[in-house]
């Protein structure tokens, strides 16, 4: 009887020990929602996006075999570092790479066009916050096709930017055609953004497609100047309308055309201002565009009806444009398009969730260089 005691206690003791090792390394609740309190935000990223070594067990284990061997990479265009530019950096790490590169990006201004290659997972580009350094090339889809006019293009996934300014220096566009120019695309899939500042006019951001991550951010633009396929969720980021004079501007133009596809765009805490009037929050670009703002504060420049059916009315069956706790004079739901929707707490959970862009298995704090 006393042995089978102390086995009992044994057997007890290590399953305590399994579940403490277990609660270890799982995320806060991959549904627990974004509070409305945007003071709160911070505390919600820490509890929700813990550090690696306090995740490795929920994590893909790409990603945890590539977070245990980073790489730095030092570039500086003044010389001092390993590469004078961007692009050999890149061109440094190898296809099939498997580690966490992290190319930390010195003050300057590198007119590059950047393009990181599908084999190429894991790199994080990383700037210093007190001096960031800035992207840029002036590629217009008259050269280059709208989506590949980007001054920084990535299609591998696992990537991470910091710290950065990314803008496309291409003339803005007055009507003509192909005159487009994109300062991001982003076509990888588990992709992250802190504190970056987004530049264009027309198609600043191509948000491709796959799962992403905007915190902290400042984009700026006149039409569709976010636009894509992508599922991604922007916290905290100031949109910034530039006037198009008489011309109507418009925030997002996301690309969904069937309702299996679980695509969309959620921001959540945003800010928007700038100089453009009747400013439309999205267009009906493709069939089923599925767009969401959360707790977003909109100033006058954003236009009454809110949303646009890009004069397709046979979309207003189909599209989903939503609000949820909005302010701001531009956030009355008074005059809003009639297929706009107000939605209720349950219809807005989904939408304020990392579980929204599958955030418990890839997405870590920002790395500190």
């Amino acid at each position: 009887m006393a042995g089978k005691m102390v086995s009992c206690i044994a057997v007890h003791a290590a399953l305590m020990t399994f579940y403490l090792l277990v609660s270890t390394f799982v995320i806060a609740d991959d549904n627990t929602p974004v509070p409305g309190d945007s003071s709160q935000i911070s505390n919600w990223f820490q509890n929700n996006v813990k550090p690696f070594q306090q995740r490795k067990g929920s994590l893909d284990s790409e990603l945890v075999q590539a977070e245990e061997g980073v790489k730095i990479i030092k570039v500086n265009i003044n010389g001092g570092g390993d590469f004078t530019t961007i692009t050999d950096a890149i061109k440094s790490i190898p296809a099939g790479n498997t580690k966490r590169v992290i190319v930390h990006i010195g003050h300057g201004v590198y007119k590059e066009k950047i393009i990181i290659e599908r084999t190429q997972p894991f790199v994080t580009l990383h700037g210093n916050p007190k001096s960031m350094p800035t992207l840029t090339y002036d590629g217009t889809a008259a050269k280059y096709g709208t989506v590949d006019s980007a001054s920084l293009i990535v299609k591998s996934d696992y990537f991470v930017a910091a710290n950065l300014i990314i803008q496309n220096s291409a003339p803005r566009p007055h009507g003509q055609s192909g005159a487009q120019a994109s300062a991001l695309r982003i076509s990888g899939d588990k992709a992250a953004f802190f504190n970056c500042k987004i530049k264009g006019y027309q198609d600043t951001v191509c948000d491709d497609k796959g799962n992403h991550f905007f915190k902290d951010c400042y984009i700026e633009g006149t039409v569709d100047f976010i636009f894509g396929s992508g599922t991604s969720i922007y916290l905290n980021t100031q949109l910034y309308v530039l006037g198009q004079g008489n011309e109507a501007s418009f925030i997002t133009a996301h690309a969904r055309d069937f309702p299996s596809e679980t695509t969309g765009y959620s921001f959540i805490h945003c800010h928007i201002s700038g100089t453009g009037h009747g400013t439309y929050l999205g267009r009906a670009w493709r069939a089923r565009p599925r767009v969401v703002f959360s707790y977003t504060d909109m100033s006058g420049e954003v236009n009454p009806l809110g949303w646009s059916d890009n004069v397709h009315p046979e979309r207003d069956s189909t599209v989903y444009f939503a609000e949820y706790k909005c302010t701001g004079p531009g956030a009355d739901p008074a005059k809003r398009a009639k297929f706009a929707k107000q939605l209720s707490d349950a219809e807005a959970k989904p939408f304020l969730s990392l579980g929204f862009i599958k955030g418990s298995s890839w997405l870590l704090p920002r790395p500190n260089v």
